[in-house]
């Protein structure tokens, strides 16, 4: 990853012609192998400005000789640069590719299997008072992504839907709406497969599907996807 200092205008390439190799929309892997397909694949120019607004550990980019602007509210990660999503310190038209990945269960305790505060940057839990959600982060996030994005920019975000208070939380529906208002067009959906469910140990009887699945939802700076 790189400092914010050595983000720089750069001149749009065109990508050469080459052998369609297409994308299926079911994907059981790991996401630093999803994110480098979807990075040959969506962008209309070769990516050369990369902004990770929720970088965390950096994991997206495991394995990776991309050069990424990691940006994060947490000093412990040790970002490239340290800020919130909701005001991006970035000018304006200065990015081809945004990722965002914020929280994926609001409330979630520990399972089993990992620590979602810690793998995921949970840092507060959600209130009555925003519908145990954190959709509302969703509307100040999208309209920065929209402002830093260059013209037929692209946006990937990572989302789950979950199921807390007794109600499903739609999520990923959530996020499309608050996207589509900023001006974004809605264009693309993979279905990221996980290794297990979700399982809080306060809930060992559910009535409702475990979720082993996630979504990759695909964005452009543009009136149209392709």
């Amino acid at each position: 990853m790189r400092s914010a200092s050595t983000v720089v205008k750069v001149q749009t390439e065109l990508l050469p012609p080459r052998q369609y190799d297409p994308l299926p929309s079911i994907w059981d892997g790991e996401d630093s192998e999803l994110l480098e397909k979807m990075l040959q694949f969506y962008p209309k120019v070769e990516p050369r400005n990369i902004l990770d607004a929720t970088v965390n550990s950096g994991r997206f980019w495991r394995n990776s000789s991309r050069e990424v602007l990691g940006l994060d509210i947490n000093p412990q990660c040790r970002p490239d640069l340290l800020g919130t999503s909701q005001s991006l310190p970035l000018k304006s038209n200065s990015f081809d590719v945004v990722v965002y990945d914020p929280p994926h269960v609001p409330n979630q305790g520990k399972d089993r299997q990992k620590d979602f505060g810690i793998r995921f940057g949970l840092g507060a839990k959600s209130s009555i008072e925003t519908n145990y959600s954190f959709s509302y982060t969703y509307p100040p996030f999208v309209s920065e992504a929209h402002r830093v994005l260059r013209h037929d920019g692209v946006l990937f975000c990572k989302i789950t839907d979950y199921v807390h208070n007794h109600k499903f939380q739609w999520a990923h529906i959530d996020f499309i709406q608050a996207a589509t208002e900023a001006g974004f067009h809605a264009c693309d959906c993979i279905i990221k497969i996980r290794k297990g469910p979700i399982i809080d140990t306060r809930w060992k009887v559910a009535h409702h599907a475990r979720k082993q699945h996630c979504y990759w939802l695909v964005f452009r700076k543009s009136h149209r996807c392709e």
